[in-house]
C-alpha cells in the first residue's frame, strides 16, 4: 500500500489501498451520437462500424496517437426507431482512455530548480492533464461521422462524477449563496463522499459473505483519512437503471459507500483521488468504473435527526402503552384461566340452585306453620 500524501499524488499515477484494491486512472468520456438529418434515420446505428470510426479517429487525429481496445469503448443505440423523438439520440455510450502513460513525459517540462517542490510538480501536472482532457473533448464534440452514407454528429462530455473541480465550485457557491450545508464551527463545508457501482465482494470479508462488510470497508476507507460516519448497503438502484442486454454490473452484486470524514482536508483529498480513476482489485482482470460525488443532501445529518426523533418519542409510548393495557390483562388472565372459569361458573350455578331450593321450602312449609322461625326452631329441635 501507499503511504505518500495524498496531495502529492499526480492524476497520472496509481493509488494502492487497503485490501488489494488499487485505483488506476483513466479519462472517462460520455458520448451521444444524433442524425445530422433527422429524417434521414431510417434503421438503428450499426454499433461496430460506429466504433470502427471513433477508434480511428482517435489514433489518426492526435499528435499522439492514442490507443483505446475496443472492450473500452460501449454503445448503446435505440433499437426502436418508431419510439425515439426526433431530437433524441439514435445511440449513446461511454470511452475510456485507460493508457495515460504518455502524460507522464509532461515532466520534462516542468521546472524543476532547487525551489520547485513536489506539490508545485504535482500542480504543473494537473494543468497539464486538464488542458489535455479539455483538448480532447474539444476536438471530438461536434464532429461528422458517415456511416453507410448517413451522417450522424457525436457530442462529448466529461461526466459530472470526473470533474473535480465542477464538484468543488458547486460546494463552493453553495457555502457562499446557499442556505443549507454542513455548519461545522461557524463555517459550511461538505466532509461526505458518496460511491456507487463497486462490487459488493471486494468489500466483504473473504469465506465468509459475499455481502459488504462494514469492518473491511471501514478498513479500507480509513487509508484516506479518519472517519466519522460509515455506512454501506447493496445499490440495487443503480443495477435497475441496466439494459438487459448492456454490460453493466447486475443489481444485487454491487454496493454504494457513504463516507464522512472527520477533517475536511481529508474529504477533498480522498474525493480528489476518486476522481478519474477506477478500482481494481488485484489479481482480477475486472475495473469497477464507479460513480463518486459529494453528499448534496446531508445522509448522516438526516439520518441522526430521525433518529433522535424516533428515540425521543419512544419513552412515552412504550410508557403510555403499558399504562393503558397493563390494567385490562390482569382481569383478562383470570377471567380466561381454565381453572377458574369452571369454578366460578360451578358455584354460581349451585348458589343460584340452593336458592330456588330454599325458596320452594319455604312456601310449601309456610301452611304448617306460623312463622319461618318456626321452621328453624322445629327443625333445630327434632
Amino acid at each position: 500500500m501507499t503511504t505518500r500524501p495524498l496531495e502529492s499524488l499526480p492524476p497520472t499515477e496509481t493509488l494502492e489501498i487497503e485490501n488489494g484494491l488499487s485505483l488506476v486512472p483513466r479519462l472517462k468520456l460520455l458520448l451521444t451520437i444524433y442524425p445530422s438529418d433527422p429524417s434521414s434515420v431510417t434503421k438503428p446505428i450499426d454499433e461496430w462500424k460506429l466504433k470502427r470510426a471513433l477508434i480511428d479517429f482517435l489514433k489518426t487525429s492526435f499528435s499522439v496517437p492514442i490507443p483505446v481496445p475496443e472492450e473500452d469503448l460501449h454503445i448503446k443505440r435505440f433499437k426502436d426507431l418508431k419510439k425515439r423523438k426526433r431530437q433524441e439520440p439514435v445511440a449513446y455510450g461511454t470511452l475510456f482512455i485507460r493508457d495515460l502513460g504518455f502524460l507522464n513525459d509532461t515532466k520534462k517540462y516542468v521546472n524543476l530548480a532547487e525551489d520547485s517542490g513536489v506539490e508545485d510538480d504535482v500542480r504543473v501536472l494537473e494543468k497539464k492533464f486538464s488542458e489535455w482532457r479539455s483538448s480532447i473533448v474539444e476536438k471530438m464534440d461536434g464532429i461528422e461521422l458517415n456511416l453507410e452514407g448517413v451522417k450522424f454528429k457525436l457530442g462529448v462530455a466529461v461526466p459530472q462524477s470526473d470533474d473535480f473541480d465542477g464538484m468543488k465550485t458547486e460546494w463552493e457557491e453553495l457555502n457562499a449563496f446557499g442556505n443549507r450545508g454542513y455548519a461545522r464551527s461557524g463555517r459550511q463545508q461538505p466532509d461526505t463522499i458518496v460511491l456507487r457501482g463497486v462490487p459488493s465482494r471486494w468489500f466483504a470479508e473473504p469465506r465468509v459473505s459475499s455481502k459488504p462488510s462494514m469492518l473491511v470497508t471501514h478498513t479500507i476507507f480509513s487509508s484516506l483519512g479518519k472517519i466519522r460516519n460509515l455506512n454501506v448497503a447493496e445499490d440495487d438502484a443503480l443495477g435497475k437503471d441496466a439494459d438487459e442486454d448492456s454490460g453493466d454490473i447486475v443489481s444485487g452484486l454491487n454496493c454504494k459507500v457513504v463516507v464522512q470524514f472527520e477533517r475536511y482536508r481529508d474529504f477533498y483529498n480522498a474525493l480528489k483521488v476518486f476522481c478519474g480513476r477506477s478500482l481494481q482489485k488485484q489479481g482480477s482482470r475486472l475495473r469497477a468504473d464507479y460513480e463518486v460525488t459529494w453528499d448534496r443532501d446531508g445522509f448522516f445529518r438526516n439520518s441522526r435527526s430521525y433518529n433522535q426523533e424516533k428515540s425521543s418519542r419512544m419513552p412515552a409510548t412504550t410508557a403510555g402503552h403499558y399504562r393503558s393495557e397493563a390494567p385490562r390483562r390482569q382481569p383478562n388472565i383470570s377471567r380466561y384461566s381454565p381453572d377458574n372459569v369452571r369454578l366460578k361458573r360451578f358455584k354460581v350455578r349451585n348458589l343460584k340452585k340452593l336458592y330456588l331450593k330454599s325458596f320452594h321450602m319455604f312456601q310449601s312449609f309456610s301452611c304448617g306453620f306460623q312463622t319461618s322461625k318456626d321452621i328453624w326452631c322445629t327443625g333445630y329441635y327434632s
